[in-house]
């Protein structure tokens, strides 16, 4: 959330003509660049997203996640966080997954889910599980439309804007919270206690922001993005899995 990413995408070598046998798994790819990022899967970009500060972050890239190496520096809880490391589908300031087939508009979309597996350490930060959408098809840039899922919050830290009730969506019950961080309008659903796995439906937030009168079907989802907020500590805090399909 609230990030003014040029992201920087990790060269590739590309051996042409040759059919080789298969080999040992590829190697896990170290990032401290602030804006680095690298794909995993030839589906989904990693990213470092270090935009909130000028303190040293690295991340251990793996062929299905990452974890958090090194993270120093800290932000006070009343703010904003020192990044967003995180694991996305979709496109992100001009940065897209290989073979996205987003941005799609919602009225087109029959089923969205997604899989993810988190790894909790000690720290104060948010296991975020983002899903943008914005009014235009737009690959760049900040979208309108924010939807937050806190897998797990440590410290005393809050979403943005303020409480608007309780829901209860794919079978588990969601603190609702509603308001803008100046860029976009946020909506965040807050799990009352840490959630270390889940596949569930992304459609079924989609419509649950779209009955709230936040969106129409006319609006693009652009990306969905899973990972950590830290403010403090979170060496350790690991995405071990991430999947996501829009049909």
């Amino acid at each position: 959330m609230r990030n003014p990413v040029r992201a920087i995408v990790a060269s590739l070598a590309v051996l042409g003509g040759l059919v080789l046998p298969a080999g040992p798994a590829q190697a896990d790819v170290q990032i401290c660049d602030q804006y680095g990022s690298t794909t995993i899967q030839g589906r989904y970009v990693v990213q470092n997203n270090r935009w909130g500060s000028s303190a040293t972050q690295c991340i251990n890239v793996t062929s299905t996640g990452f974890s958090i190496t090194q993270q120093q520096g800290s932000k006070p809880t009343n703010g904003a966080p020192l990044s967003y490391p995180s694991a996305f589908i979709g496109c992100h300031y001009t940065n897209c997954s290989p073979g996205t087939n987003l941005p799609i508009q919602v009225s087109r979309i029959s089923s969205a889910t997604s899989s993810i597996n988190y790894r909790y350490t000690s720290g104060i930060y948010n296991a975020s599980y983002d899903i943008w959408l914005d009014p235009t098809p737009r690959r760049d840039g900040v979208n309108q439309m924010e939807i937050m899922i806190w897998f797990n919050r440590q410290g005393s830290i809050q979403p943005i804007g303020q409480v608007v009730g309780t829901t209860t969506i794919g079978g588990r019950s969601w603190q609702v919270w509603r308001g803008s961080n100046g860029s976009n309008n946020v909506i965040s659903y807050v799990a009352p206690s840490p959630i270390p796995s889940w596949s569930f439906s992304v459609l079924d937030f989609i419509n649950d922001v779209r009955a709230r009168g936040a969106i129409t079907n006319s609006w693009y989802l652009t990306s969905i993005q899973a990972g950590f907020e830290p403010w403090s500590g979170g060496v350790g805090l690991s995405v071990d899995s991430f999947s996501a399909a829009v049909q």
